[in-house]
């Protein structure tokens, strides 16, 4: 028997692609669509490319030779130039017969001559704290070099020059009168001396000149023991006649307490020998610090 001849399938496309590929040139016109409502963020594309580079990067040197943030910076502009970062990239500084632990630059920068042997030597970064501590040393002892002088032609004009002694802190932050310890009190008292009130008011107009400076008023001793029930020692006795001599400035001349402090050193700070009169003589005495405006920091608050 013979077989049934097979009809010939229909010529072109299957009828069901017709219907997907309108759908696919939909779906491709939608895409679009979005795509040209959208916009880019600057900020985060350069994030994204940065997070990929460290994630991805092969090269154990890649950075130096592109130049660390370039590629981020300028985005994908220098996609036209990918060709040379590709050959240049992962390149290690021995490749170039350079040595890895060289850090020093070429151009000679950040380095100083060295007066001796013409060698280059780093800059040290502490050089700039040195030469701060350097100008204020010199700030400290110019101002105080002004307030000796000062203080000097007033105790002439005075007329006390001969009653104390005027002198400088070696560091330059305050002035000194010394005055001799039998001229303010009697031996083993803290008392005023009537006589010694002309000379402390003179030194209560010295200080109102330099109102708002910090003043210090510090007593001090012989070595000699006392023998006095009232002042067991020469650290009490100290301290009590730098209080006595402080108390005047502050109550009669009007030194602001602020300001002022006191304090006895007894027979620890001497200026001469004790092993002889004069020199324990000169040991007995008060000293009042004026400091000056750089150095007058321990005001107190209200």
């Amino acid at each position: 028997m013979a077989k049934k001849k097979q009809d010939d399938p229909p010529k072109g496309s299957p009828a069901w692609m017709a219907t997907f590929s309108d759908l696919m040139n939909l779906l491709l016109c939608f895409f679009v669509l979005l795509f040209s409502m959208s916009s880019v963020d600057a900020n985060k594309w350069e994030e994204v490319v940065a997070s990929m580079t460290s994630a991805f990067s092969v090269f154990n040197e890649g950075s130096t030779s592109i130049g660390d943030g370039t590629l981020i910076g300028m985005g994908t502009t220098q996609l036209s130039n990918l060709d040379e970062y590709f050959s240049s990239m992962g390149q290690s500084a021995t490749d170039k017969g350079e040595d890895p632990r060289d850090t020093s630059d070429q151009s000679g920068e950040g380095k100083t001559e060295d007066p001796q042997n013409g060698e280059g030597k780093t800059e040290n970064p502490n050089d700039g704290e040195g030469s701060l501590e350097k100008q204020l040393e010199e700030a400290n002892r110019k101002e105080t070099e002004t307030m000796l002088d000062s203080v000097s032609e007033l105790t002439e004009i005075y007329n006390i020059s001969g009653l104390l002694e005027v002198g400088m802190d070696p560091n330059g932050k305050y002035i000194e009168l010394t005055i001799n310890g039998s001229v303010l009190f009697d031996s083993g008292k803290a008392e005023l001396k009537k006589e010694c009130l002309p000379l402390l008011s003179k030194v209560g107009d010295i200080l109102k000149v330099y109102a708002g400076h910090d003043v210090e008023v510090i007593g001090h001793t012989d070595n000699i023991p006392m023998k006095s029930s009232l002042y067991p020692n020469n650290d009490m006795l100290s301290s009590a006649r730098a209080i006595s001599a402080a108390h005047y400035l502050i109550e009669e001349k009007g030194v602001s307490v602020e300001h002022i402090s006191w304090t006895g050193r007894g027979e620890y700070d001497p200026i001469d020998t004790n092993t002889t009169a004069e020199g324990r003589a000169r040991n007995r005495r008060v000293e009042i610090r004026i400091y000056n405006s750089l150095n007058s920091t321990r005001t107190k608050e209200k």
